[in-house]
């Protein structure tokens, strides 16, 4: 079979939903930011988009700072028909330790999606995930976008770059700070590393994950090495198995590029939430997208 040709006979695939982060530089609970064309959220976007490209479960994260204005937010206004459940994340240790908390409502021996609560992939990489999980492919996968696909407005983010072997593989994650867009066009990272110019063509990860269900005794074993309550990060943990991978050590991580059509956006600063508004209401003009949520819900009711 075919990587991304979805098997009929597997279960749904499901996708765990990270929304237990403190938004300390949003100042506000990100997932919650009115951005759709009737004010929905971004968590509504985001659920509604991945249960349109193929998700039958969705499982949100959430921790106890902001959680209950989510569980309060999701259950008050999602359609009774969506297919979601909560998972707590007691510290705020970092997106693997996030991933854990979600472990005890995966299958065990099924691989599963991870998303950011406060990003839009968009239904096509959406898609191209659930159809990899689905497909019964053995190895792990990351659903990348090009740099210039990646970034909204003109504050500075941080972006996962990407180096691909030529079989289409994941060699490495090269995490950029503060990567910004100039008015010329050009996307610099005021990080103090070089190169300080980069190219917009480059894949950069946004931390849409497929994982193999082994991958959860490596996060736990990387949660146990972690120092003291310091976070432990997705990319970090991904980024030195596939430097295992590299030197031939036993147990290392194999990762499918899937390359996405689109843009992926996002909320990161307060100034984002209209710049979001504004790209959805031109996506649904174009015909890309739906002006009504929960279709998928709909049709499957």
């Amino acid at each position: 079979m075919n990587a991304g040709t979805p098997d009929a006979s597997r279960p749904d695939a499901t996708l765990v939903i990270l929304a237990a982060g403190r938004a300390t530089r949003y100042g506000g609970v990100k997932p919650l930011a009115s951005v759709g064309l009737a004010g929905e959220a971004v968590l509504d976007v985001l659920a509604s988009d991945a249960l349109a490209a193929g998700f039958g479960r969705l499982i949100v994260v959430i921790g106890p700072e902001t959680g209950p204005a989510i569980r309060y937010h999701v259950e008050r206004t999602w359609p009774s028909a969506v297919p979601v459940e909560f998972a707590s994340q007691r510290a705020p240790r970092g997106t693997v330790d996030a991933v854990l908390a979600a472990a005890p409502l995966l299958d065990a021996s099924s691989s599963f999606g991870v998303a950011n609560a406060d990003d839009l992939p968009g239904e096509p990489g959406m898609a191209l995930l659930a159809g990899h999980l689905r497909s019964g492919d053995p190895e792990s996968a990351a659903v990348c976008y090009t740099l210039s696909d990646s970034l909204l407005g003109d504050a500075p983010v941080t972006r996962g770059l990407c180096r691909v072997d030529g079989e289409g593989m994941l060699e490495a994650v090269d995490e950029r700070r503060r990567v910004t867009p100039l008015p010329d066009g050009r996307i610099v990272a005021d990080d103090g590393r070089e190169p300080k110019e980069l190219d917009p063509g480059q894949l950069v990860s946004v931390n849409l994950w497929g994982f193999r269900p082994e991958l959860r005794g490596i996060f736990e074993d990387a949660m146990a090495q972690a120092s003291g309550d310091g976070e432990v990060l997705l990319p970090d943990v991904v980024d030195r198995l596939l430097t295992a991978r590299r030197r031939g050590a036993p147990g290392a991580l194999a990762v499918h590029v899937l390359r996405a059509p689109g843009r992926c956006i996002g909320v990161t600063h307060p100034g984002d939430v209209p710049l979001v508004s504004a790209e959805l209401a031109r996506e649904v003009a174009r015909g890309d997208r739906p002006a009504q949520l929960w279709t998928a819900v709909s049709a499957r009711s």
